[in-house]
């Protein structure tokens, strides 16, 4: 179940993510995107001679998936002024976190972001052997790695046009946070890919990294709600956009998270 290099990875991704020393957000975003990539160069590294064209190309995702996704939130960060100020309202602590609270999160986050890639490390370290469910796991990270890459285009291009409003155009038809949709859809992909390879109590590990990842973006969709409904909750259009669209998983009726008391923001 605990294979000796997993601590390899779990090294990788905590050295990784180690940027949230800097700014503790960053262990969720920017760390986070680098730590998936960090996962997928080591996996190759340590197993590329035994794995499959398909397992080749997973953990080329990672690495894809992590370069966007932190390369984004820090340009993003650097170049717009209101984002920085939002992101500063929105970390700002009254009191600096003791070191001991970072290094806590640090631990737990580098733990989980271990769970989320083990489906594909499971697969190399079990003997690859390629099946239908890695290509399909495959086919739907590349999906979702393009739907939160258009997400965010159509979303910035929104705010250059009109920053003081939200965004309902392209995706955001569809869903409001069509991101984080592109998110789970990227972990289950990444879950179904080790349908056949994962073995036993091996199920456990990847099915609590999916958990997590999916806790993790629901709460990002209710924080988003909550500052949102803030900014635009007097506004008869945002009103009657969030009354037709579900927050993130489409064709599924779930129109708001602000009072689920089990997701915490």
């Amino acid at each position: 179940m605990f294979p000796s290099t997993i601590w390899i990875i779990l090294a990788v991704c905590a050295l990784m993510c180690s940027i949230g020393f800097y700014k503790f957000v960053y262990f969720l975003s920017v760390g986070y995107g680098f730590a998936v990539t960090g996962a997928g160069i080591a996996i190759l590294l340590l197993y590329g001679k035994t794995l499959s064209i398909w397992t080749i190309l997973m953990c080329v995702l990672f690495i894809i998936y992590g370069i966007r996704l932190g390369g984004f939130l820090l340009i993003r960060e650097i170049k717009s002024a209101s984002y920085r100020k939002t992101l500063d309202h929105a970390t700002k602590t009254e009191k600096p976190m003791p070191i001991f609270v970072k290094a806590t999160i640090w631990a737990c986050v580098s733990v989980m972001y271990v769970l989320q890639v083990s489906p594909v490390f499971y697969r190399a370290v079990n003997g690859d052997t390629a099946n239908i469910f890695a290509i399909i796991g495959t086919i739907i990270m590349a999906i979702a790695i393009l739907i939160e890459s258009l997400a965010d285009k159509q979303k910035s291009a929104a705010k250059k046009l009109n920053p003081n409003r939200f965004c309902d155009t392209g995706l955001y038809t569809i869903v409001r946070c069509p991101n984080y949709l592109g998110e789970v859809l990227f972990w289950t992909g990444v879950l179904i890919s080790g349908i056949g390879a994962v073995k036993g109590l091996q199920w456990i590990i990847a099915i609590l990294g999916y958990i997590l990842i999916v806790y993790v973006m629901l709460s990002g969709a209710k924080r988003l709600e909550l500052r949102q409904n803030k900014n635009y909750g007097n506004d008869p259009e945002y009103q009657a956009y969030v009354k037709k669209t579900p927050i993130i998983f489409p064709l599924i009726p779930l129109y708001h998270l602000e009072n689920v008391k089990w997701i915490v923001v």
